[in-house]
């Protein structure tokens, strides 16, 4: 039996929904409200192995982010499991913090401070000493081409540079899996393809990569499997082959949209009825 590096098990997570969103939502009610309650997941699972990159799909308010906000412990779900190297995290979310590297939308970043002192101030935080942020620091600094930009602060940085720097402090402490949301929203050409390069890299170290996106050529270029969330299930969990055979279409746009047709209208229902 294969056993994965990474493994999301069955995750659920439920919010009360304040007065104000309550009526922002009555127009266009989504299925998964009930009252004040909103099921944001239902029921997520998937799985990556050491040295695999795994794209995370689905159209905004899926899910996704719910998803790897609970995978970075920022979160903790209403139910599910999700083990590295049989460890639960969620039982054990100090081990969360050890064994996952994550990038969030937003950088993370203190303006006010240098690059260097802000990836040396978040490996601190993760207990490394002067000598691994140096040893470790170097190769790292190198390998994303910030050396330049160490002792600018950070809010002069381009979006860009700062995003750069967000993944160094990120990976700093040598992470078991790395996280990613959406690391390439908002870049430039040049710096997404230093952010893709990167994910390759991670991956030929053996390191297992989750990151959700909207473009799906990123995805061909990376994934070696696609989990797709639809209000906050997941309706399909494979390779881009399996994706494309279950669709039957070849065009990724196409296989997506025609999963997510199918899927929509499965969980909409399963929603109603209360099956799961």
């Amino acid at each position: 039996m294969t056993i994965f590096m990474i493994t999301v098990s069955h995750l659920s997570k439920s919010f009360h929904l304040s007065k104000e969103a309550m009526k922002q939502q009555d127009d266009k009610k989504d299925p998964r409200q009930a009252g004040r309650l909103f099921q944001a997941l239902n029921d997520v699972s998937f799985s990556c192995d050491k040295g695999q990159v795994l794209g995370l799909l689905g159209p905004n308010g899926a899910g996704k982010t719910t998803t790897l906000r609970i995978l970075a412990s920022a979160l903790k779900p209403d139910s599910g499991a999700i083990v590295i190297n049989d460890v639960d995290i969620i039982k054990k979310p100090q081990e969360a913090k050890k064994k996952i590297g994550f990038l969030s939308t937003k950088t993370g970043l203190y303006n006010r401070l240098t690059a260097k002192e802000n990836i040396e101030y978040f490996a601190k935080l993760h207990g490394m000493s002067e000598q691994q942020i140096k040893e470790d620091g170097q190769a790292l600094y190198q390998q994303l081409d910030i050396e330049a930009y160490l002792h600018r602060r950070v809010e002069t940085l381009s979006s860009g540079m700062q995003q750069k720097v967000s993944i160094a402090r990120s990976v700093i402490h040598q992470p078991e899996v790395l996280v990613l949301d959406e690391p390439t929203t908002g870049l430039d050409i040049m710096a997404t393809e230093a952010i893709l390069e990167f994910i390759d890299s991670q991956r030929n170290l053996g390191r297992p990569v989750i990151f959700s996106t909207h473009h799906l050529d990123e995805v061909a270029m990376l994934a070696d499997k696609v989990a797709i969330i639809a209000q906050g299930t997941t309706c399909f969990s494979g390779s881009l082959e399996q994706m494309q055979q279950r669709s039957q279409c070849r065009d990724l746009r196409k296989a997506f949209m025609a999963i997510l047709s199918t899927r929509g209208q499965d969980s909409a229902q399963q929603i109603h009825t209360g099956e799961q």
